[in-house]
């Protein structure tokens, strides 16, 4: 069993597969502080200072001032200003992958064109097409060289 976990390990496709998921980890992680830090701070701004991490709506009957004050409370709250930087997140994620997959299939060569096998070929005596196999033609009856 160790021997064929080692080869399974080892085969390109694993390794492979665990060298996409570091990067895309780490791509992950870029792309959320370009949501938080980056984009919705002048969002916020143009939105009149509005901090999205702090938008949130409190479901206790206490009144919170901040999100950071209802959860170190233990307040229930929803999280819709998290959520808004999440979706955000996720269609610059979306977006970098389609583009990125869309370049990678551009840059994929075309394969080759198989070389087709014509299906009818022409009588040497009356010139109409008849199927390949044919070793007398169904027009004119000659008998044809099958080439034997």
């Amino acid at each position: 069993m160790w021997r064929e976990f080692r080869e399974f390990a080892v085969r390109g496709r694993a390794v492979d597969l665990a060298t996409g998921v570091v990067l895309g980890a780490a791509f992950g992680r870029i792309v959320t502080s370009l949501v938080s830090d980056v984009l919705m701070p002048p969002i916020g701004l143009v939105l009149g200072r509005v901090d999205f991490s702090n938008l949130f709506i409190n479901l206790s009957a206490q009144q919170y001032a901040t999100l950071a004050e209802a959860e170190a409370a233990g307040a229930a709250t929803i999280n819709y200003g998290r959520f808004l930087s999440t979706v955000i997140d996720f269609v610059i994620v979306a977006l970098a992958l389609f583009l990125v997959i869309r370049q990678v299939n551009r840059l994929q060569r075309e394969p080759a064109a198989s070389p087709t096998v014509p299906a009818t070929k022409d009588c040497p005596y009356c010139f109409s097409a008849i199927p390949i196999e044919a070793v007398r033609c169904p027009n004119c009856t000659s008998e044809l060289d099958t080439g034997d």
